[in-house]
């Protein structure tokens, strides 16, 4: 049994999977996104990558817990380019990105004790970056899904919105399937009126040149 908030079990569904695809779930631990991939459908190619070593044995755990299995790389996602998942091109991708957690503080209030106003413009910066970086590993006609469980703006739609300023390439996708708000491009689930903890969807598709 793998237990989640209800808010984060939606990844699979917005990311539009069939047989035989390659993806890649970056920032993977502690693996329950992953999970929700590989039973969702059969056939796939997983990676699941994480920069903290120690946390992908989380995810190790999680799938051997539910029968399947991955292909598990600790790396930093914002440096593709010399690492071996890196030279892959994959057909979906999966940015569950470091956020500042403000939409789980009904369930850990101490992140309002422990953030500092000097996160903020840190984490959007690097959230900006695996972006861009991941984005040259997406095949024209591919997916990437943009998660957060942040509330705030400058870390969901504003980061989106930047994004599809710099990338020609790329446009968004509508989500039928994420209850909650349109915000931008994306859908922000709201706690207190969504009944989850508070996760930002965004789903883009990159357009192949002609």
């Amino acid at each position: 049994v793998s237990v989640q908030d209800a808010g984060a079990q939606l990844a699979a569904s917005c990311l539009d999977l069939q047989p035989g695809q390659r993806v890649l779930d970056a920032c993977a631990a502690p693996g329950g996104k992953t999970l929700d991939i590989l039973q969702s459908v059969d056939g796939l190619q997983v990676t699941a990558l994480d920069v903290d070593a120690e946390r992908l044995q989380r995810v190790a755990q999680n799938l051997r817990r539910g029968g399947v299995q991955a292909d598990l790389q600790a790396g930093d996602a914002a440096q593709p380019q010399h690492a071996d998942w890196g030279q892959v091109r994959y057909d979906r991708i999966l940015v569950d990105a470091p956020c500042s957690a403000t939409g789980v503080m009904r369930r850990h209030p101490d992140i309002r004790l422990l953030r500092r106003a000097s996160d903020l413009p840190e984490l959007a910066q690097r959230q900006s970056t695996i972006l861009s970086a991941l984005w040259g590993l997406l095949v024209p006609g591919g997916r990437l899904l943009y998660v957060t469980c942040s509330l705030l703006p400058a870390e969901n739609a504003q980061q989106v919105e930047a994004f599809l300023a710099c990338h020609a390439d790329a446009q968004s996708v509508e989500l039928p399937t994420v209850p909650g708000t349109r915000c931008g491009e994306g859908v922000q689930l709201l706690p207190g009126i969504d009944d989850t903890d508070g996760f930002y969807y965004a789903a883009l598709h990159k357009v192949p040149v002609s």
